[in-house]
């Protein structure tokens, strides 16, 4: 059974305790989603030199955020790793196995409420900061077969993500270039239109850094979106702001998107200029401590 794709915008690692609008929205995904095989994993916070395959057989929990509440460093989605496909993604496609990963927050704080049993086997792939944004595309379209075989695609980020930018005595409120930002992106994808998806900063430079002041947030999109064609029907499932992100779900037969919340604390990641991405690679700019 071909598979669907989904694309969700995980938010606060809270989310994986919270119950709040992004949660049971999740949980009315996981009711019209068939069972996969296993779940293929692009996320934002795994970024490495040369695209890397997880291939581990139970891969750990990581905990890539601090300032959180102790509950949520005691979570653990112990799902078991997808080997065999992990394998025949790499072998086919010449990427890189990794030993060394495991679960970041923007897999398991989703796959928590997708399958709380944590039964469905996981990997990840993590995002090449030297490809630029067509090679993400393109490495998404090599990854289409994976569907066929049973295998969900998920990828986890953001339409808009700009935490400098988050206004906290307007939550709920969406800033101009924010909305304008978001409604191109939603329009791209709701054509099917990759060639704009694959190309942001043809919609300003300014805009684009503006959204996407580092592009790890803004990659997993285009993995989902190499990974459908045209004849993958969408449409836009909810929609909705928290601070400088959008909120949205957007369903087809086969990608979804949800778009999440952010809360204060901070998490670790490596970012991505936007700059550096939209001409050809993503560097490898900093960590947060």
């Amino acid at each position: 059974m071909k598979m669907p794709v989904l694309f969700v915008g995980h938010g606060s690692p809270m989310n994986a305790l919270e119950e709040n609008s992004f949660t049971r929205a999740l949980r009315e995904v996981r009711k019209k989603l068939p069972k996969p095989k296993a779940v293929c994993v692009v996320s934002a916070h795994w970024v490495t030199s040369g695209c890397h395959v997880l291939d581990v057989a139970w891969p750990e929990t990581i905990h890539d955020f601090y300032g959180f509440p102790r509950p949520l460093y005691e979570v653990q989605y112990p799902a078991p790793g997808a080997l065999t496909e992990a394998k025949r993604l790499a072998m086919e496609h010449h990427l890189l196995t990794d030993q060394e990963w495991g679960l970041d927050h923007g897999a398991w704080s989703v796959l928590r409420h997708l399958y709380p049993d944590a039964g469905v086997p996981v990997f990840e792939v993590s995002l090449d900061h030297a490809c630029g944004f067509a090679e993400h595309v393109a490495l998404g379209k090599r990854m289409r077969h994976l569907r066929e075989r049973g295998v969900l695609i998920l990828g986890s980020g953001n339409l808009v993500h700009n935490l400098r930018k988050i206004n906290w005595e307007m939550p709920h409120a969406a800033y101009p270039w924010a909305e304008e930002f978001d409604h191109k992106v939603k329009k791209a994808i709701a054509e099917h239109d990759v060639e704009s998806l694959s190309a942001p900063d043809r919609w300003g430079r300014s805009l684009l850094a503006e959204a996407h002041p580092t592009l790890e947030h803004y990659a997993p999109i285009l993995y989902c979106l190499g990974s459908t064609d045209e004849r993958d029907r969408s449409a836009i499932h909810t929609r909705g702001w928290s601070s400088a992100r959008s909120r949205c779900a957007w369903r087809s037969s086969s990608p979804w998107i949800l778009e999440a919340r952010w809360n204060r604390p901070q998490w670790r990641r490596i970012s991505m200029s936007s700059r550096n991405l939209a001409s050809g690679g993503m560097n490898e700019a900093s960590k947060a401590a």
